[in-house]
């Protein structure tokens, strides 16, 4: 069992996450949109209801045909992480002072929880179903790898720090916005513009939960600077694990470093990409800002302060080292990306 499992606040952080209560309540109009103003996957997809469903899905069809295998296995990666949904929300649920203690609480850290919950579960539907009407991917292959990656878990090494857990949310959602983003470009090559419009789209709300999870850890900062110090540079020597880390299959236990190297290779998501992020998060936070901190805060302002260009350095030596040749992937009838 490591330090990590035993995680608990102390008194005077239990009161920093109970006080933001009403700074969360008094954003959370602007952090989340009403349902009635969101889209949903229906908008983007072919209406199978109308007269002329043959025909908008011919076109779609079409239109997917021109998809390499390189950018439909980013693609579908992207989805599996998306669909994981269940373990991230039950991880959100363990944080201490954020939980939803029924189920449908009225407070704010619970209203937020299902609302980002009910948002994100958005990006895997469509995703899902985008795929499945290309006819261009195995299904079952990667159903089975979506059913293995739930069952096998979600552990981002936070414990149950709602500190940890907000410097980790602040950069994965940053880190999926990125992938998002950049999918939607490769496919605007491929001449898809559907699908980039709809990577377009999940990359938005990506980018306004960052803005979230940056805003909760900002008042954090605000109101306990050396714990939120300490807690970032913990979290970065642990070092920021994906969600579909854990994807792995009996017969294939580095499907997610091969979809890795493949995001990596396509320049949807990268070592540099990694680098960045933590540059964007020192930077936001103004951790060089930071005035009065205890010494061992202090060390680990130091710390955060160099890190970024010490993984930019990494991220050269890997580019120059290449990224390995084709991989063969199941979830495109085991042709190679």
């Amino acid at each position: 069992m490591t330090d990590l499992d035993q995680t608990s606040l102390t008194p005077p952080q239990c009161e920093v996450i109970k006080s933001m209560e009403p700074f969360v309540a008094e954003h959370l109009g602007s952090l989340l949109k009403p349902v009635a103003e969101s889209w949903q996957p229906t908008d983007f997809l072919p209406d199978l209801a109308a007269e002329n469903w043959q025909d908008q899905l011919t076109e779609f069809r079409q239109r997917a045909k021109e998809l390499p295998d390189e950018l439909l296995v980013v693609l579908v990666g992207d989805m599996i992480t998306e669909e994981a949904l269940p373990s991230y929300q039950t991880w959100l649920n363990r944080l201490q002072g954020v939980q939803d203690p029924t189920g449908a609480s009225d407070s704010p850290w619970a209203r937020w929880g299902r609302g980002w919950t009910a948002e994100e579960n958005r990006h895997g539907d469509l995703l899902n179903r985008y795929l499945y009407l290309t006819g261009r991917v195995d299904m079952r292959s990667i159903e089975t790898t979506i059913h293995h990656l739930i069952n096998n878990g979600f552990d981002p090494q936070t414990g149950s720090d709602p500190y940890l857990g907000f410097v980790y949310t602040s950069f994965q959602e940053r880190a999926t916005k990125i992938s998002h983003r950049n999918v939607g470009e490769l496919a605007k090559r491929a001449g898809e513009n559907r699908l980039q419009r709809i990577c377009s789209m999940i990359a938005a709300d990506e980018a306004r939960h960052e803005r979230a999870y940056k805003l909760f850890m900002a008042q954090v900062f605000a109101l306990d600077p050396n714990g939120a110090v300490l807690a970032f540079a913990r979290m970065m020597r642990t070092k920021v694990v994906m969600p579909a880390q854990l994807m792995g299959e009996s017969h294939d236990q580095s499907l997610f470093e091969k979809f890795s190297r493949v995001a990596q290779k396509a320049g949807v998501y990268t070592a540099a990409d990694y680098a960045g992020i933590i540059g964007a998060l020192v930077e936001e936070w103004s951790i060089a800002g930071l005035k009065g901190l205890l010494d061992e805060a202090a060390e680990a302002q130091e710390y955060l302060c160099t890190l970024s260009q010490r993984y930019q350095r990494l991220a050269e030596r890997l580019k120059r080292v290449g990224h390995g040749g084709p991989e063969q992937f199941g979830w495109i009838y085991n042709r190679v990306a």
